[in-house]
């Protein structure tokens, strides 16, 4: 019998183009529920894939603060995020949704006819 060998997946290696990392970030923002931490993991993926110590620098802050803000075990300040963001080249967007589906509120079923 062939034995199946796995390695670690690691999406900061399939992160290449500035759209594959906006899609990567706005799906996982869609996902989150509202968990920061999920979404500084997400950043801290795509800071990864462009080069994390560039990443900081670009941001302002050191190479080390910027791991442990985006590891997914802290909730980073809106600053942070926001230099990140930034130094990422990606923009945050807010868009209008229905009171129902914010994140964290339950969808009340539809009634019946």
């Amino acid at each position: 019998m062939t034995r199946t060998v796995t390695s670690r997946y690691d999406v900061a290696e399939h992160l290449r183009t500035p759209e594959e990392m906006a899609a990567y970030l706005d799906a996982c923002i869609e996902e989150a529920g509202g968990d920061a931490a999920f979404v500084a993991k997400a950043l801290g993926d795509i800071a990864r894939a462009r080069g994390m110590s560039q990443i900081a620098c670009d941001a302002g802050l050191s190479r080390e603060s910027l791991y442990k803000a985006l590891s997914g075990n802290r909730n980073p300040g809106l600053e942070t995020v926001l230099r990140v963001v930034g130094a990422l080249g990606l923009r945050l967007r807010a868009e209008a949704v229905p009171v129902s589906e914010a994140p964290g509120e339950a969808t009340p079923p539809a009634p019946r006819p």
